[in-house]
């Protein structure tokens, strides 16, 4: 079952109201208990707080027409991959709070992150929610971006290259790399140089990579620790949408529905402003690995 365009739109309304209701939620609460949900990967991969549960139930709560309305699929973060992705002709692909480490820090770079994807792995819907701006960002396949419900296209011109990334990378063994390139992109371009900021999580990365007017998010290529699909699925569509680039290294498509893992760093992660921006830094990845 294909869904129309018309369809997909009311379902988008229906993530928008469950991401906001979920981010107001969230923007009230502190977290007062922190697990560890495994011990391996990034801190960021393995703490999750009792108002990440909360967010889940509420979204899920606020999708279930939706999801028995439509027969969708269901991958959140915070339960077990139950497989009904793989027989569903669309899915939703949720992280309750992505970032969590800044919103246990009490710090900008958190947000609510609801994505809709097909069978194929094709994103269909992306709704960004972030709690401190009380900003609404969200796209729909073949219909455009959006920010707080009015088209989006993303600024142009800058002075200087910017690369959103998340703390992992200080002292990761791809640092020294990336920013080898990055700096080399600015000169090539004709930028006075490279500025790097290490905030925020995946998701509102992304959106900081669209709002900015030269930007990249760069992860390399590993076989563990963060990084899932719902942590991407909705910013894919966003960046699609705007005509921004959302790319593994390889400038292949995010391959959203994986059949073996939830994992989506082992080609590794690319979001980029354009792609003229994104073949430069394919090129010299390939060059200088």
């Amino acid at each position: 079952m294909k869904l129309s365009t018309v369809e997909l739109a009311k379902i988008a309304d229906q993530a928008i109201d469950a991401a906001t209701l979920a981010g107001e939620m969230i923007a009230r609460s502190r977290p007062q208990e922190i697990k560890h949900k495994s011990d391996r990967g990034s801190l960021a991969s393995q703490v999750v707080t009792e108002v990440d549960r909360r967010s889940e139930a509420l979204i899920l709560e606020k999708l279930k027409p939706t999801i028995e309305g439509f027969e969708l699929g269901v991958l959140t973060e915070e339960q077990p991959d139950d497989g009904g992705r793989f027989d569903a002709d669309y899915f939703w692909c949720i992280d309750p709070i992505d970032g969590t480490l800044p919103f246990i820090m009490g710090v900008p770079g958190y947000a609510v992150s609801i994505g809709l994807v097909c069978r194929d792995g094709t994103p269909a819907i992306g709704v960004v929610y972030d709690p401190v701006s009380e900003t609404v960002y969200h796209a729909i396949a073949s219909a455009g971006a959006f920010r707080d419900g009015r088209p989006w296209t993303p600024p142009s011109n800058s002075e200087s290259l910017s690369l959103f990334t998340d703390r992992s990378f200080l002292g990761s063994e791809g640092q020294e790399q990336i920013t080898r390139v990055l700096e080399e992109v600015a000169r090539d371009i004709g930028l006075s140089g490279l500025r790097i900021d290490v905030d925020a999580g995946a998701v509102m990365n992304a959106c900081k990579v669209l709002t900015n007017p030269l930007a990249c998010y760069l992860k390399l290529p590993k076989t563990d620790g963060g990084g899932r699909l719902w942590d991407y699925a909705a910013t894919a569509c966003l960046f699609k949408e705007a005509g921004a680039v959302a790319t593994d290294v390889y400038g292949e498509d995010f391959e959203l529905n994986r059949g073996d893992s939830t994992l989506m760093c082992h080609r590794g992660i690319l979001f980029a402003t354009n792609e003229s921006l994104a073949s430069k830094i394919r090129h010299l990845l390939s060059t200088k690995s």
